[in-house]
C-alpha cells in the first residue's frame, strides 16, 4: 500500500509548531557540524522525543531543525531501538 502521511501532520497545530522550530533555527539544519540550509536543502521539523515515544507534540523545547539526511538517519535509528535492534 502506498504511504499515507499522519493526519496528525496537517493539523493546525503542527503547521505552527513546525514554523517555529524552523523561525528558531533560522532554516539551518541542527544536527552538529552540518551546514546544510534552507532554500538549498530540504528541511524537517523534527521531534526531539518521538511522538511514538511519548514525545510533546506541540512543545517547541521537543523540536529540532533537521536536513533530509540527518532526519532519516535519526528516524531509523529510533525505529531500530523501538523494535530492540538499537
Amino acid at each position: 500500500m502506498p504511504k499515507q502521511a499522519d493526519p496528525h501532520y496537517a493539523m493546525p497545530e503542527h503547521k505552527a509548531w513546525s514554523a517555529a522550530v524552523f523561525e528558531r533555527a533560522g532554516g539551518r539544519c541542527q544536527a552538529p557540524g552540518c551546514t546544510k540550509a534552507w532554500p538549498e536543502h530540504r528541511m524537517f521539523a523534527d521531534h526531539i522525543a518521538e511522538r511514538s515515544d511519548g514525545g510533546a507534540d506541540f512543545d517547541p523545547a521537543n523540536g529540532q531543525l533537521l536536513c533530509g539526511a540527518h532526519h532519516s538517519t535519526k528516524t531509523a535509528r529510533a525505529r531500530a531501538v523501538r523494535a530492540g535492534r538499537g
